[in-house]
């Protein structure tokens, strides 16, 4: 689904079309559950932590999958991420080259996490981890891939949009669950709450029934980037568009006009052209998002050219409190440790 629009009522309250959908959500969330219970997930020589969460869309995984890394490294960690390479045409386990891969072959997300620690991509995500282990990590950071079924997970890290949450918290198709939240929180180490809001309570509720800890963070752009009181038109391919909105407006900007495609959107000429003209008429500066920037600077001529006239909100998360990452990296080394010493 992340390829395409998510339906518009997929984030209010449940109504018509999730419940004529409900036999259909019903059957996708018993596979799903199956899935998760029964899967057979190889272990590795390194310690995994998984970014994920609990439904389709952009949640924040990405920043929260940097900031991470970020922290690891100044920890003198051998850091590395694993990604499915979603949107990229690679099959084989590949070490990202952020100067020189296309996100046509990689997927966009990658593209950024390759210009902070050793990225590979990988459909099958097994072979994906023991590249990085050979290449001497020992810290995996899985940005995605959850539910995927496939590798050990040593600490498994939800991230929820504090403002749209489980949004109508129908199952796929009736709603944008990966699967029912009882059964996902099963397998939950830890959640961290992304921006306002308070849609993020029953998630909440729940890891703290279950004992396991809560963090917050946010995303805020990345020091002054000379937005203030520019006229702006802005324009994002990503889950959830407005979060980038608000940064910008957070950043000073005048958001005269916006434009949003669907996530991981590979733009057209004539789109870049139809957003080129509007700007050029109204006196707008262009800006979107790194994500989609590197789709466009890393595509074709025609978007390579584009990119040269657009600007580029940088955005970092932070967390609520010194300690959050520390509190979320130990207790994976930790169980690596435990699970290598029993082998």
């Amino acid at each position: 689904m992340a390829a395409s629009e998510a339906p518009p009522f997929w984030w209010e309250k449940p109504d018509w079309r999730a419940w004529t959908l409900w036999p259909l959500s019903s059957a996708y969330g018993l596979a799903a559950s199956a899935r998760l219970r029964s899967a057979k997930r190889e272990k590795v020589p390194a310690a995994v932590l998984c970014i994920g969460n609990l439904t389709v869309g952009g949640e924040g995984k990405t920043p929260i999958a940097i900031a991470l890394a970020r922290h690891a490294i100044a920890r003198g960690l051998k850091v590395g991420f694993l990604s499915r390479g979603y949107g990229g045409t690679v099959s084989k386990p590949h070490f990202v080259n952020p100067e020189e891969d296309s996100a046509r072959a990689v997927g966009d997300e990658p593209l950024l996490l390759a210009r902070h620690a050793p990225t590979v991509v990988a459909r099958d995500r097994i072979a994906g981890a023991h590249r990085l282990v050979r290449a001497g990590c020992e810290l995996i950071i899985m940005d995605d891939g959850f539910q995927s079924a496939q590798i050990h997970i040593d600490y498994a890290l939800i991230v929820v949009d504090s403002w749209r949450g489980l949004g109508n918290g129908h199952v796929l198709p009736g709603g944008p669950l990966r699967a029912p939240l009882t059964e996902q929180m099963r397998f939950v180490d830890g959640v961290v709450t992304m921006g306002k809001g308070d849609a993020a309570e029953i998630v909440v509720r729940s890891a703290s029934r279950a004992g396991r800890p809560v963090f917050s963070a946010r995303v805020r752009p990345r020091s002054r980037q000379g937005f203030k009181g520019k006229r702006v038109l802005a324009f994002a391919g990503i889950g959830n568009p407005q979060k980038f909105y608000a940064s910008l407006q957070e950043s000073g900007a005048d958001i005269v006009k916006t434009h949003s495609f669907p996530d991981h959107h590979p733009f057209t000429e004539e789109e870049v052209g139809e957003l080129s003209a509007i700007a050029e008429a109204e006196d707008l500066l262009l800006v979107t998002t790194e994500k989609d920037f590197v789709r466009l600077q890393r595509g074709p001529l025609a978007m390579r050219e584009f990119a040269a006239s657009v600007r580029v909100l940088m955005i970092e998360a932070v967390f609520d409190g010194a300690r959050a990452p520390d509190l979320i990296i130990q207790p994976a080394l930790q169980a690596w440790r435990e699970r290598m010493l029993g082998a």
